[in-house]
């Protein structure tokens, strides 16, 4: 009896340890797609006054059946970096603190979302960021974005060109373009997510106290000082480029918030005037035209939460539906993971994946 119990209980584990390595053989391999880091003519560039490149980088992740399947369509979300970022840093061309296609792969391969096209465009410019803006001094790349990127990529890869197939988002400076681009560009774009977006209010500036990166800026008087300075400074600069430009003042075609150690209202006027919780209203009718609009922030990251708070009462005031969630976390310590859990869940659930949206 002890005999045939020993046996039966040797071949019990034996199926249990065959049965197990079944199991793992079988378990699902991450599918990886592949990467084209491309250049793209900006016509829309053009003539900028910093002097940077019209040709420029962008790069797009295919996803793995692209190339098994050749005759299927994709839809395409456009990232955009954040300020001091460019293309090469989010899909591994270069050393950074996150990296896109493998939060893609995984996703991908497995439940949570539906296959997409993801494009980057380099918005590094002089001053370390475009802010997404049309400018003399830096270019239009508000309406490159949006018209000449979007057509290049369609005309070159097998996406499905309407706006109900196109998605975009982005963290820090490239939430606050996708914002931007978003609410003027309903006609192209329908789903909109922001990463931790900058620069979406005001901040208020004491005039009795000028702060010190408004005035060191002033004191700075060539391009290799203001690359070298703090971030705060060279910001300045990049907002400055984008939001005040001035085609009369070289050598950086800008004006600044401090001249001669003045306060210069104009300027921050016109800066305030592209803040978009300023002008959400001027822009509640392209909103509605979206078909969904998400954002997130960190707890730390406490003034960008407090603006997303904001613009989740107005959204709310107009009643437009919105995805918005505070996270514990700081400006960027839990974005991928937002990216593989949250955003492209989203973008799966609100995008047009052929003739019906996937659930």
């Amino acid at each position: 009896m002890k005999k045939c119990i020993f046996h039966f209980t040797t071949v019990f584990f034996f199926a249990l340890l065959v049965f197990s390595v079944s199991a793992c053989g079988q378990q699902k391999q991450i599918s990886k797609g592949t990467v084209k880091r491309i250049k793209v003519h900006g016509k829309l560039l053009e003539g900028n006054l910093s002097g940077d490149s019209t040709n420029r980088y962008v790069s797009v992740y295919l996803p793995a059946s692209y190339q098994t399947n050749p005759t299927k369509r994709y839809p395409v979300v456009y990232f955009l970096h954040g300020y001091t970022d460019d293309d090469a840093k989010y899909y591994g061309f270069k050393k950074h603190w996150m990296i896109l296609p493998p939060i893609l792969d995984t996703v991908f391969t497995g439940d949570a979302a539906h296959e997409m096209i993801v494009v980057t465009p380099d918005a590094y410019t002089l001053f370390q960021g475009s802010m997404y803006s049309n400018s003399i001094t830096t270019g239009n790349w508000e309406d490159f974005v949006a018209k000449e990127l979007v057509a290049y990529i369609d005309s070159h890869y097998r996406t499905i060109a309407q706006k109900e197939s196109r998605g975009l988002c982005g963290h820090s400076m490239g939430g606050y373009g996708a914002l931007r681009i978003g609410e003027k560009n309903p006609d192209v774009f329908s789903t909109v997510y922001l990463l931790s977006p900058c620069c979406l209010n005001s901040f208020p500036i004491p005039v009795e106290a000028i702060p010190t990166p408004f005035l060191r800026a002033d004191s700075i008087k060539t391009t290799d000082e203001m690359q070298k300075a703090d971030f705060f400074t060279r910001i300045l600069f990049a907002s400055a480029a984008a939001w005040s430009p001035n085609p009369t003042n070289p050598p950086f075609y800008l004006d600044l918030p401090v001249k001669d150690g003045k306060l210069q209202p104009t300027v921050l006027q016109k800066w305030d005037a592209n803040r978009p919780l300023n002008n959400l209203d001027q822009y509640i009718f392209n909103i509605k035209k979206l078909t969904a609009i998400g954002f997130d922030a960190g707890t730390k990251d406490e003034g960008i939460a407090e603006s997303i708070k904001t613009l989740d009462s107005e959204l709310n005031k107009y009643g437009i539906k919105h995805s918005f969630e505070i996270y514990e976390g700081d400006h960027i310590n839990r974005v991928a993971e937002r990216i593989e859990k949250k955003m492209l869940s989203f973008f799966s659930e609100n995008l047009l994946f052929g003739e019906t949206r996937k659930k």
